[in-house]
């Protein structure tokens, strides 16, 4: 006999995980009287932080190490950790300052698509940072 549930609960939507993970973040904070901290400037330094913490794992590898990274567990370990980390800031801060997240992503995409149209080749000379 299996033991998989005959017919387990699905997966909600990302959009609906991300706002229920996004929830248990601000429960979390508040449970623990964090909220005079999570101020907009302390969460984009925390962002900021966690995010050099991620560049830190890449910071000396070549570019064949970097694309491995994920091969051995204790590396795919802490980049998934710091990613988690990352996210969690990131999702606190908009959640501080109402922004919707998926809404922000999704407007900028389209603007992207826009600022840097097809060329029909693989390669192009501007980069997304310009």
């Amino acid at each position: 006999m299996s033991a998989v549930p005959e017919n387990p609960e699905p997966e909600p939507p990302h959009g609906e995980r991300l706002y229920r993970l996004q929830r248990r973040l601000a429960d979390f904070a508040a449970a623990r009287d964090w909220g005079p901290y999570h101020t907009p400037k302390n969460l984009a330094v925390a962002l900021s932080v966690e995010a050099s913490e991620l560049v830190e794992i890449f910071q000396w590898l070549t570019p064949e190490q970097s694309a491995a990274i994920m091969e051995k567990p204790e590396n795919a370990h802490r980049v998934t950790d710091e990613v988690a980390d990352v996210l969690a800031y990131l999702l606190q801060f908009c959640e501080v300052l109402g922004v919707d997240v998926l809404d922000a992503l999704a407007a900028k995409i389209e603007r992207n698509e826009v600022r840097f149209p097809e060329t029909g080749n693989s390669t192009s000379d501007r980069h997304s940072s310009e």
